[in-house]
């Protein structure tokens, strides 16, 4: 059950985001968070859990949370940005959060393939999560957390904890078959093995 969020005395929003702990760097994000922040700065808590991405002008900026830590952030967060890994998706969701995702990109170097681009997209067909592929979504969707907060929440179960296991073993499975399937793109031959020749002398196709 999430905790219930305690009202800041200054009523500001407090907005966490977490890029995850994969040691690729989120420039990309982090560059967006750190324009958007300038124009926002001093009407919001901003907390910023950036990795092995440099972040030391961002207020709030830590590299690392520990899960205490994180569950602390979580819970006493109005909105929620996060990378596309399944674990702190289905984190901010336990947390009666809809996150704003931004998946990691393989072509920027934010990652090894691109399991949290089809991942994330899954989701939020699904209405899952909040898909922002670009800066303007991403601005877009902070625009309208910050305005209706409520825009971002969801109803979470207290009793609903075989469904969470099961939706986590779901989720094993859709990253498993995602991750073998850019396995088997990256990996296929380009060629195709001569299997010799048939019983009439050609070439087999």
């Amino acid at each position: 059950m999430p905790e219930p969020r305690e009202p800041r005395p200054d009523g500001w929003p407090r907005v966490l985001v977490a890029v995850g702990t994969d040691k690729h760097p989120f420039d990309r994000l982090v560059d967006w968070l750190r324009q958007w922040h300038g124009e926002v700065a001093g009407t919001v808590v901003l907390t910023v859990q950036h990795g092995h991405t440099r972040a030391d002008d961002l207020s709030g900026a830590v590299p690392f949370l520990g899960h205490a830590e994180l569950q602390t952030a979580m819970a006493q967060a109005d909105l929620v940005v996060c990378h596309g890994g399944p674990a702190t998706i289905l984190e901010a969701r336990r947390h009666g959060h809809l996150p704003i995702v931004v998946p990691r990109d393989p072509t920027h170097g934010e990652h090894v393939d691109d399991h949290q681009l089809l991942f994330a997209r899954r989701l939020g067909a699904a209405g899952l999560v909040a898909l922002c592929e670009s800066r303007q979504e991403l601005l877009d969707s902070l625009a309208t957390g910050l305005a209706d907060p409520s825009r971002f929440t969801i109803e979470v179960d207290a009793d609903a904890a075989d469904g969470r296991r099961a939706a986590v073993r779901r989720v094993g499975v859709i990253v498993e078959d995602l991750v073998a399937a850019a396995a088997q793109r990256r990996h296929r031959p380009w060629w195709r093995p001569w299997r010799g020749p048939g019983p009439d002398g050609r070439r087999k196709s």
